[in-house]
């Protein structure tokens, strides 16, 4: 569990008051709490049908990729990378949460009846590269636009 608690920890520390994101983790029914974007990360948010193969690709390349949630249904998965990323983004389809923005959050390491972590946060910090998430998003369309996804 100490990893969890680093993660905790890592995810509370953009928040204005951490023992109250805390709080929120073990009140709300969901398990989720609101964090602010644009601090320590961004996140860039794919479709669901995009970001499976992507992160196929990036878990090929990299021992480990940044943290990533996938949302209700699968139908949009978010990758966390460098603060800074939304405001330069400039792929279409791809919606972005960065300063100013809010994202939903579940507790590392619980299970929640909604959004969750695919890959979660080990509390060390670790982004994943925008170059290398854009360069993985284009081999995975390559591959669903040639038959191969899925």
């Amino acid at each position: 569990m100490a990893g969890a608690k680093t993660a905790v920890e890592w995810l509370t520390s953009v928040t204005p008051d951490p023992e109250a994101c805390r709080w929120e983790w073990e009140r709300n029914p969901l398990g989720v709490a609101l964090l602010p974007a644009g601090k320590a990360w961004d996140v860039l948010i794919l479709p669901g049908e995009l970001g499976y193969p992507t992160l196929d690709v990036l878990t090929r390349i990299l021992h480990r990729p940044g943290p990533v949630l996938v949302d209700f249904g699968d139908s949009r998965m978010g990758f966390f990378v460098a603060p800074g990323t939304a405001a330069r983004w400039l792929g279409t389809g791809i919606r972005t949460a960065g300063a100013g923005t809010w994202i939903v959050v579940p507790y590392p390491g619980r299970s929640t009846r909604g959004v969750r972590w695919l890959v979660p946060p080990d509390g060390s910090g670790t982004l994943t590269d925008p170059a290398l998430l854009e360069l993985a998003m284009h081999e995975a369309a390559a591959g669903l636009a040639g038959g191969e996804g899925g």
